[in-house]
């Protein structure tokens, strides 16, 4: 795979390709005076018009130099990244080998970009140069590769050890340190000295293998040159073992042990919360993936052979049967069949190709067979937009953690302020022990776990709640993004449609209506597409209208068949025209209106006329106005976004609620749509099809719909677990309860540094107090983090009609 830019310049080069999605143009490309560019497809042309004639999608800010560098892509999941630090390391290590044109690290979703020339570098080492220093690098096809089991066996293990050491402390230390003799022994004796030494075997199990990942981050912040919170949090843990193991060594007794304890758990258990809900951040390579076609029968002048997509070349025909994908996109030669490509264009029904006819890489074939002619670039769609998928999602998120933002200035300032406060009481006569230890405590006492701990625990009670609510929440960052959403994208097909074919209505103007089914459904029983399930569903047993035989298919057209010695056909129009059958006007009529209105008409007749019509289409969902409605009356922006045409978005676009329609967009035009809006602000995408999932991941929060396709889940930051579109206003609601949550505890947390790191200074809180106050700040941002977020400030929904209809 080649990383080029996402689109050309149609200005200057027209052939280069769709001036919004970047797909090849038709010969001649779609263009119209007033819209500058070149377009594959009408709805690319609208989206254009409507977002900004005259602004490519190169102007909008898509992402880092590794977008637009050339050379072979490889897309990798390295766990262990935390932080924007740990991107920096990890992007400066991989430069730094021959053949690597460029790196894009992400921690936010676990994902690294890398851009390398593969004549001077195998794809398959690029695992190993970017694992090490605690990081492991695994192909994303691999699957989840974050051991769990390691990061909780460590905080087991520092759990117990720990409690060893406060067990000591509680019983021994503590009194002693407080004037009072020990009920056992004097700690400064040789037992006590024995006991001693236990406490920092303990506490040094503590440090060293629970607080090993801290210690990593912290020598990768020294490394990167960036300074971090793990950086602080090391200096303060590091600072207080080796004093204390210094203290053992001369002999004496006053050690602070139990500072490094309480510093490496209490962070580590933030790390566990915040871990937890990232991790499902880079995801599974799942339906378009697992079902990318690997190999294909290509037609030879000696027969047909099976070879490896890849070895497909520009023209070679291949041969596709019923139940199928196409291999890479190209030309029909021979055919027809029906193709279901709605995993990959999102067209909710299944298009009849004909020879001529251009079919994607990723469409299923339903019927029949067809030979394809490979396309000049003999690559496939649905390929493409796995690709883009992964390029979206491991790109840079656009805000990092408040914490690592203030971390270039906080550490080096707590830092200073510490080595200030032991200068200081050198000057003014301290002995260097207790400027040290005032120091120490400068250290301890500005240590940012209650900061640390402010966003993660926050994060982890909303997404308590929304799993209470039937809402997943795949990314902690959602609560910061969604509360400024200012646009709410709504794809259509299984989003605000059911997105299964239904009968719609039934016309039979001197005929049961009963009747018309039965005998429609006796005929369908034997057809395989989409129609014929609907009228199954819909109709009573087919037994009921007697035996069939003699099941014709006629392409394109319908299906006919014998049923108790009666010829039954079911179809277009054109198929009772050869026969030569009448229809009535009113029966025509209402087909037109059908197909107009986007949905599929099928006459059903006997007798040499056409007695009936059964409608089909997909229905919207119950209550997906109301939902429009509330979803734009906090001032949001609601635009609908389809692949279908005109005619089957025309009922949304009559919503007052919606802002805008586009319709006819394929899928990369989709994530492109949502990069344009971008630039006017906060966007969030709603939809549930695996050709929604670029455009999931191209917007500031992506909400997927469970009863949609696992690559739309894995894309989004949201899942909508119960199906239901109603429970997307909710997600708005948690969020906007979840970020006041984390302001809440952020306040407390730097007020609680305002006080305390002044009382430091001046020497009126020594080590162990320190310890203890950052102790009780932790708690109170915990226990605040664990109250209910109730109902938020959910402002009334403000009453609309609703339109009825699609």
């Amino acid at each position: 795979m080649t990383a080029t830019p996402a689109t050309a310049d149609p200005a200057t080069d027209p052939d280069e390709g769709c001036s919004l999605c970047g797909l090849p143009t038709p010969d001649p490309p779609v263009t119209e005076a007033d819209v500058d560019g070149a377009f594959c497809c009408r709805g690319c042309l609208e989206v254009a018009r409507t977002l900004d004639d005259a602004e490519s999608v190169e102007d909008v800010d898509r992402g880092p130099d590794a977008e637009s560098v050339e050379g072979d892509e490889a897309f990798l999941a390295v766990d262990g990244m935390h932080c924007a630090t740990c991107e920096a390391f990890v992007e400066h290590r991989a430069t730094r080998h021959e053949g690597v044109r460029a790196v894009e690290a992400s921690y936010a979703s676990g994902l690294v970009r890398v851009v390398y020339d593969e004549a001077e570098l195998a794809a398959d080492a690029l695992t190993d140069l970017l694992s090490g220093t605690g990081y492991t690098a695994r192909s994303v096809e691999d699957g989840p590769g974050t051991d769990r089991t390691e990061e909780v066996g460590r905080l087991l293990v520092g759990g117990f050890f720990g409690m060893m050491v406060m067990c000591w402390y509680v019983l021994f230390l503590y009194p002693t340190y407080l004037g009072f003799d020990s009920v056992l022994f004097d700690v400064r004796s040789t037992s006590g000295q024995y006991l001693l030494w236990n406490v920092a075997v303990f506490a040094g199990v503590v440090f060293g293998y629970t607080g090993y990942p801290i210690l990593r981050g912290a020598y990768v912040s020294l490394s990167a040159g960036r300074p971090n919170m793990d950086l602080l949090v090391a200096l303060a843990a590091t600072t207080a073992f080796v004093y204390s193991t210094g203290v053992l060594l001369t002999g004496g007794a006053d050690v602070y042990y139990d500072v490094t304890v309480a510093i490496v758990l209490v962070v580590s258990i933030g790390g566990y919360y915040e871990s937890k809900v990232r991790e499902r951040a880079a995801g599974h390579l799942t339906d378009l993936t697992e079902e990318r076609v690997r190999e294909a029968r290509r037609r030879t002048a000696s027969g047909v052979e099976t070879v490896d997509v890849d070895a497909l070349e520009p023209g070679d025909e291949v041969l596709v049967r019923a139940g199928e994908r196409v291999p890479v996109d190209g030309t029909v030669v021979e055919g027809p069949a029906a193709v279901d490509e709605s995993l990959v264009t999102g067209e909710s029904l299944p298009v009849r190709k004909r020879p001529g006819d251009d079919v994607v890489g990723g469409g299923r074939v339903s019927d029949g067979a067809l030979v394809v002619a490979v396309g000049p670039e003999a690559t496939s769609t649905a390929d493409r937009l796995v690709s883009t998928l992964w390029s979206v999602q491991s790109s840079r998120p656009g805000a990092q953690r408040l914490a690592d933002r203030l971390a270039a200035v906080f550490v080096p300032l707590v830092l200073v302020v510490a080595a200030g406060t032991f200068a200081g009481g050198l000057l003014l006569g301290a002995g260097p022990t207790e400027a040290f230890l005032s120091a120490l405590a400068v250290l301890v006492v500005s240590c940012p776990c209650a900061l640390g701990l402010a966003t993660p625990l926050a994060v982890a009670s909303g997404v308590r709640e929304a799993l209470e609510r039937g809402v997943v929440v795949t990314n902690g960052e959602v609560f910061e993004r969604a509360a400024e959403t200012d646009t709410v994208v709504l794809d259509k097909t299984g989003t605000l449609t059911t997105g299964a074919m239904a009968v719609t209505d039934v016309v039979a103007p001197d005929t049961p209506r009963e009747a018309v089914l039965a005998r429609a459904a006796a005929v369908e029983q034997f057809a395989d597409h989409p129609v014929a399930g609907a009228v199954l569903a819909a109709a009573p047993a087919p037994e009921t209208a007697g035996a069939a035989s003699e099941f014709e298919t006629h392409p394109g057209r319908g299906v006919s068949a014998t049923v108790d010695g009666e010829r039954i056909v079911v179809g277009r129009g054109s198929l009772f025209d050869e026969r030569g059958w009448s229809v009535p006007d009113a029966l025509a009529r209402r087909a037109a209106a059908a197909s107009e209105a986007g949905q599929v008409p099928s006459l059903v007749g006997w007798d040499g006329t056409a007695r009936g019509l059964v409608v089909a289409g997909d229905r919207a969902r119950e209550g997906w106005g109301s939902t429009v409605s509330e979803l734009a009356s906090e001032g949001r922006r609601v635009v609908v976004l389809t692949g279908d045409g005109e005619a089957a978005a025309r009922p949304f676009r009559e919503h007052p609620d919606v802002s805008e329609v586009f319709a006819g967009v394929p899928p990369e035009g989709k994530a492109a749509v949502v990069e344009r809006l971008r630039a006017d602000g906060t966007v969030a995408m709603v939809g549930d099809g695996s050709n929604d999932a670029p455009a999931l991941a191209a917007a500031d929060l992506g909400i997927a719909l469970e009863s949609g396709t696992r690559l739309a889940a894995d894309a989004a930051d949201v899942v909508v677990t119960t199906g239901d579109l109603g429970t997307v206003p909710s997600v708005f609601e948690l969020t906007r309860a979840a970020r006041r949550r984390v302001r809440e505890n952020l306040a407390w947390a730097f007020v609680y540094n305002a006080v305390a790191v002044p009382l430091a200074v001046l020497g009126l809180i020594n080590p162990l107090f320190a310890a203890v106050a950052m102790a009780a700040s932790s708690l109170l941002v915990v226990a605040n983090s664990a109250r209910s977020m109730g109902d938020g400030e959910r402002p009334a929904p403000v009453g609309r009609p609703e339109v009825t209809g699609a």
